[in-house]
């Protein structure tokens, strides 16, 4: 006798269709799972044995092999186990002939009782076997809503096996899971903070509204209480909305750590992640025994800030080269090698001495110049080369914190940031670029057209700031986004005169201005 019963499994973050096929033979009873399973997936047997038991079925008196296909795979984890189940109770005859269908996938962990328990990275199997012609897809009734986010699947969320055997049987019917995303979206973008609460610092704000609409990277340097973080948390009011596809993405990478809950099937907002500087090389670009995205890839589509940038391992620093100009990060493990997406805005704050207070007006700084030189010096020339952004935030005055004038709210800056990157991706559609950020070489020399003026000036700036070819493109990106707020079709040498000041910190900390790489 032999059965087939579809499941699915996950490799870095992709889901993937799995096969579960049950011989069963009248013989000396014994039980074997082969198709490369790891530990969890072998230990599967003494669960799926007493999860039928307990669910009032007896286990079959036969010799039996599970096969889990394809088997040059390796399988992790507990979400076979009820596929396991089912293709053994198919065998022994427990269901009407024809049943589980082709069309279905079972994905859970058994409990003992029978209870079915949800996993992480649902949403990423249920794409993959949607896309190999699965219709009904069963899960825990706690995945159910994230798994329903699949468009052209009907999804079932099952307590327990009892439930779902007499859903197959015929005898009580589950419902499929009915979850409204659209209604869900719409009621989960809303923000509690606001860049109107913060005061002052104009200059900022403005870096901040150009590095949104241009999806710039940004480094902000000044002393403490000149509101460094206060902006970087605000920034994801400003960026435009993210679309289907982009929440899409996101949900994979965190379905797949485990940092969405019942309450959150999938991820509306873009994603703010602000890990502490003690984190490890591998909790920044991935890794683990069971290899698992790191924090630049949860922060995705997002915002990623690094408070005090220099208390940051050197070689965790480092990580960031790649995937600030990829998009990508490349994760090489014993388990193989994962390419995991990590397209992310990356925001840095400083302080410019160890004290903290080199440069204020009124507080005295107790650093020695060298150890001031040392603190800086730990931000290698290659990383400061690649963000696009560099500024110093001065300390507010009594009058600016006193101030009873409005702000301007994040609202207002939106709609100038989604005008801009509107603006870019309509430029760009033959192109496959949506921001003036990912622009390379060849597009910069097409797209980044300078009026007569402004390329003189930028020569000038080239030859006096000793630009390298990196920061060279890189003021032209930022000069294209600030001509985009602008709506102007050619850059002009104002543009670059902005770029300019908002690419170079001041000579203090970096020697000679802008770091060649």
């Amino acid at each position: 006798m032999l059965s087939t019963v579809y499941s699915a499994g996950i490799v870095g973050i992709e889901g993937f269709l799995t096969i579960v096929e049950c011989n069963a033979q009248d013989r000396l009873p014994q039980f074997e799972i082969v198709g490369l399973p790891d530990t969890a997936v072998k230990e599967s047997k003494e669960r799926v044995k007493t999860a039928i038991e307990n669910s009032g079925f007896p286990f079959p008196n036969y010799a039996m092999t599970v096969n889990l296909a394809p088997a040059d795979i390796k399988k992790e984890g507990s979400g076979f186990d009820l596929a396991i189940l089912m293709s053994i109770l198919s065998v022994s005859g427990a269901f009407p002939q024809g049943y589980p269908r082709e069309d279905q996938c079972f994905i859970g962990e058994l409990a003992l009782s029978g209870e079915i328990r949800p996993l992480k990275g649902i949403l990423n199997m249920c794409l993959a076997v949607k896309e190999k012609g699965i219709k009904e897809v069963f899960v825990s009734d706690k995945n159910a809503k994230e798994a329903s986010v699949v468009e052209g699947i009907k999804v079932y969320g099952v307590h327990d096996v009892s439930e779902l055997c007499a859903h197959i049987r015929g005898v009580r019917l589950i419902e499929a899971e009915k979850f409204d995303v659209k209604d869900f979206v719409e009621s989960n973008t809303k923000y509690d903070l606001d860049f109107s609460e913060v005061k002052g610092q104009k200059r900022a704000k403005r870096a901040f509204e150009i590095a949104a609409a241009g999806g710039h990277s940004i480094l902000l340097i000044g002393p403490p209480g000149t509101g460094k973080s206060m902006l970087a948390k605000r920034l994801p009011t400003i960026l435009p909305s993210m679309t289907f596809d982009e929440m899409l993405e996101t949900t994979k990478i965190h379905s797949v750590s485990g940092t969405l809950g019942d309450s959150l099937p999938i991820v509306a907002k873009r994603p703010f992640r602000s890990p502490h500087h003690t984190l490890s090389t591998a909790g920044l670009a991935g890794g683990g025994k069971t290899v698992v995205p790191g924090e630049v890839s949860l922060a995705h589509n997002g915002v990623l800030f690094l408070d005090e940038l220099p208390e940051f391992r050197s070689d965790a620093m480092e990580v960031l080269r790649q995937p600030l100009e990829d998009g990508v990060i490349s994760v090489t493990r014993v388990a193989g090698r994962f390419v995991f997406p990590a397209d992310f805005m990356l925001v840095c704050a400083m302080n410019p001495c160890k004290c903290g207070y080199y440069g204020h007006p009124t507080h005295k700084c107790s650093c020695t110049p060298a150890s001031i030189k040392k603190y800086v010096s730990k931000i290698s020339g290659p990383l400061l080369d690649r963000i696009d952004i560099q500024i110093e935030l001065p300390s507010l005055t009594f009058d600016e914190l006193a101030a009873k004038g409005e702000e301007e709210s994040s609202a207002a800056i939106r709609q100038r940031v989604e005008e801009a990157r509107n603006i870019a991706i309509e430029r760009y559609r033959d192109e496959g670029i949506i921001s003036n950020s990912a622009l390379g070489p060849k597009t910069i020399r097409k797209y980044c057209v300078l009026t007569a003026e402004a390329n003189e000036l930028l020569k000038n700036a080239f030859n006096t700031l000793g630009l390298s070819a990196r920061g060279y493109d890189r003021v032209l990106r930022v000069a294209r986004t600030i001509a985009d707020l602008d709506k102007k079709e050619n850059i002009e040498a104002k543009h670059i005169a902005e770029a300019i000041q908002l690419r170079s910190l001041d000579r203090k900390y970096f020697g000679n201005g802008i770091v060649k790489s």
